[in-house]
């Protein structure tokens, strides 16, 4: 897992409560839904960014679903391998760029009170604030 220096206690709270059980078929990571303000699954198309951003009421945990992604979170830049998990603080900037060919996806959930209304950007192509 990869996670910035930061922490907060709300992220810190969320890792707690991430279970892990073992099977004869496999293992399941089960996730606490009850602190998930929204749940994603986002599409970056090939050669495209999610602006840099931070959020000033919420903190992210993603998990990278395909191959082929530049993850910046606070200074540290790289690509993550498939099922990387990353916990983003609230306040810490933060982008994912497709470097892949083909679209490429992660699974966002949101932890705490937030809306789509809680995005700082810093740094926009598409000309957004």
């Amino acid at each position: 897992m990869s996670e910035p220096r930061v922490k907060s206690k709300d992220i810190e709270h969320f890792k707690e409560a991430i279970f892990e059980d073992i099977r004869p078929w496999g293992k399941f990571r089960s996730f606490p839904y009850k602190q998930a303000h929204s749940i994603k699954i986002i599409t970056v198309n090939s050669g495209e960014a999610v602006s840099l951003q931070y959020h000033s009421k919420r903190s992210e945990f993603w998990v990278i679903l395909d191959e082929g992604l530049e993850v910046t979170v606070g200074k540290r830049v790289w690509q993550p391998e498939r099922n990387e998990e990353i916990f983003i603080p609230r306040n810490t900037p933060h982008r994912v760029r497709c470097l892949s060919q083909d679209s490429a996806r992660i699974m966002e959930i949101w932890i705490g009170e937030s809306d789509e209304s809680d995005i700082v950007r810093l740094e926009d192509a598409y000309g957004r604030n």
